[in-house]
């Protein structure tokens, strides 16, 4: 089964283009993510308690993040709380957790929205994820296990 979630495009600055999606928890509350095709995890805003519960890394388990430009950075794992993009509801999933209250300051600035988190590639290509530039859609299927490629 497929589902459509519509996608706005929003300019930070001259030429400057992200795709970001609203989606709304339980209670009502809306909260705006980042379509990232270059983001190899999904991270969600660590500052924004209630909406996940805190994971312990698995022992031996280390997770690094990193973006163009920065520092390797230590995060750590969240269950984050199912919640609805469009019609469809997105089950409970395994996020990172980062602190975005930098890149929040700059989206403020810049279009006035605030953002929860980067969706990542984990979850695009896990829901075999089709982006329509033109329409401003995202088409997304029912999630399967990930198969690699031999």
């Amino acid at each position: 089964m497929k589902h459509i979630i519509p996608l706005q495009l929003v300019e930070l600055e001259e030429n400057n283009y992200h795709l970001v999606l609203t989606s709304r928890f339980a209670g009502g509350e809306e909260l705006t993510w980042v379509i990232d095709t270059g983001a190899s995890k999904t991270v969600f805003d660590l500052t924004l308690e209630g909406f996940y519960t805190p994971l312990a890394a698995e022992e031996g388990m280390t997770i690094q993040s990193a973006g163009i430009g920065t520092a390797t950075l230590d995060t750590s794992l969240g269950m984050l709380r199912e919640f609805t993009a469009g019609e469809w509801t997105i089950p409970s999933m395994k996020v990172a957790l980062l602190d975005l209250t930098s890149v929040n300051a700059l989206y403020y600035r810049a279009v006035g929205k605030k953002i929860c988190g980067l969706m990542g590639s984990d979850f695009l290509l896990s829901h075999r994820a089709l982006i329509d530039y033109g329409k401003l859609e995202m088409t997304l299927r029912r999630q399967r296990p990930m198969q690699p490629k031999p």
